[in-house]
């Protein structure tokens, strides 16, 4: 035995990998106790909802006088009243005018960055690495400072305050992430698959509609919830491009707030209202969610 062997460390002599404290913790306590703390976990982030929907279903006098709480004790305090008052204004033209930005914004998002993420992965032309450097740097341009712009410039096109000038604002800013994204793991397809399919005869578009984008599903996916949320829970693009009649949701529970929150009841059932349709589009794809997360890590 060499002296470096002998003053190794037990751990290192034998070649295994050293285990974190975190391990050891899931060991000690075995799967079904990590199983049990993490539903435990998730019950406790789904308490501020479970309180905006008890909120929502009590009147505003309720509400000023009890802790949401008390529910459990006062079941006969539940109403649907706020909602139909609701549905009664303009949060239904408004829940409609949301959809109609932010559906297609994010299909033109997905369809644009895809198409931008296969030439940039494998396609050659001039110029390829100088445009996506620029795309990369538009990550960092904040938005605040192009509203004035392309407000001025809006105006002079006679779309501002339309849904199709929201609607673009949205496509122009979202698209230097989702080239990144998508770029990043369809470089990460076997160059094989590509080759066997240019030898069979296909076109750089059956390529792409054949190959590439079904394989690209997880990373599309992913995109898909995230260009969907900022969109759908967007206010400050809303407030400065969407005028009183195309205004979505977020601007229009923002109209409704009073001095000291005194309709609560408005605000309550309309938040809950406009979270069901994100978590309906998370829970269709969330299969996909985490490995879209990961495209690219390792490249």
């Amino acid at each position: 035995m060499t002296a470096a062997t002998a003053t190794a460390p037990k751990g290192l002599e034998s070649g295994a990998p050293r285990r974190g404290v975190l391990s050891k913790i899931v060991d000690r306590l075995g799967s079904g106790a990590v199983q049990v703390v993490m539903v435990v976990l998730g019950l406790f982030w789904l308490v501020p909802t479970l309180g905006l929907l008890v909120v929502s279903m009590r009147t505003t006098q309720v509400n000023n006088a009890e802790g949401w709480w008390t529910v459990f004790t006062k079941p006969a305090e539940l109403t649907i009243q706020n909602y139909q008052n609701l549905l009664g204004s303009g949060f239904t033209a408004s829940f409609w005018n949301t959809v109609l930005i932010t559906v297609p914004t994010t299909v033109l998002v997905i369809g644009i960055a895809a198409m931008a993420g296969y030439a940039f992965a494998w396609m050659d032309f001039p110029g390829r690495d100088t445009a996506f450097l620029i795309v990369v740097g538009l990550l960092i341009v904040p938005i605040q400072i192009a509203l004035i712009p392309v407000a001025t410039l809006y105006g002079n096109a006679g779309i501002f305050g339309s849904i199709p000038g929201v609607v673009l604002f949205h496509v122009a800013f979202g698209l230097p992430f989702a080239i990144f994204l998508l770029r990043n793991f369809f470089v990460g397809i076997p160059a094989s698959l590509l080759e066997a399919a240019r030898m069979d005869g296909a076109s750089e578009w059956k390529i792409f509609v054949s190959v590439v984008f079904p394989l690209g599903k997880p990373a599309i996916a992913s995109l898909g919830i995230f260009q969907f949320l900022w969109v759908w829970n967007d206010m400050l693009i809303a407030l400065v491009f969407a005028d009183t009649a195309n205004q979505p949701m977020t601007k229009y529970l923002q109209s409704q707030m009073r001095q000291f929150g005194s309709n609560v009841d408005i605000l309550s059932s309309g938040a809950f209202l406009s979270l069901i349709v994100p978590l309906i589009m998370f829970f269709a794809f969330q299969r996909y969610f985490v490995q879209g997360m990961m495209a690219g890590s390792v490249k």
